[in-house]
């Protein structure tokens, strides 16, 4: 919630000294060119757990299981999501929860249908965050992938699901960008 106060306060800064600029001006002087703020580069991305139930609490910190603080890098060909060292493993804290709702700022991103391991036999058709260990067994990596197992990417149902989040996977690769945290 502070990070929304202080983006607020930010927001309202902004557009007052805007305000202020664009009053002074007189005809003698140049008109000073106009800033337009991406408002993806200022929004805080976070990830939300969603239990059983469907309920989730984006207010509640124990819901909130990372931010873009917490994303060391996103690699765009593998779609693997490196973590910093965090103090409680991710995969613990993704235990209790059904989905992973993924947010930038009010706005809800895309929704991860599950948080799967190596040892899932279940299928999934839809956007997932796939916890592998048996590549490499001393540390475990993260990827977003549209579907576990992988054989079914080419599905229809797979299909129309990344066609539905091609928006929001683009903004979600466009914000990570802005940030630094994209490798190419």
């Amino acid at each position: 919630m502070k990070n929304f106060k202080s983006f607020a306060r930010m927001m309202a800064i902004t557009i007052a000294g805007m305000t202020m600029t664009a009053c002074s001006l007189n005809g003698n002087e140049p008109e000073a060119p106009i800033l337009i703020i991406d408002p993806v580069e200022n929004a805080p991305l976070y990830a939300c757990g969603i239990s059983q139930s469907g309920t989730r609490s984006i207010s509640d910190a124990q819901d909130i299981l990372f931010t873009e603080g917490d994303i060391e890098w996103f690699n765009v060909t593998t779609r693997e999501i490196k973590f910093h060292e965090l103090d409680e493993p991710l995969y613990k804290r993704m235990q209790p929860f059904h989905e992973i709702e993924f947010h930038l700022g009010d706005d809800a991103l895309f929704v991860v249908s599950s948080f799967v391991g190596d040892w899932d036999s279940r299928i999934f058709t839809n956007l997932v965050l796939h916890y592998d260990v048996i590549t490499d067994p001393n540390q475990g990596h993260y990827y977003l992938q549209d579907c576990y197992p992988l054989q079914f990417t080419d599905t229809d149902e797979v299909k129309a699901n990344r066609e539905k989040n091609a928006e929001q996977w683009e903004l979600f690769i466009h914000y990570l960008d802005n940030k630094g945290k994209l490798k190419k």
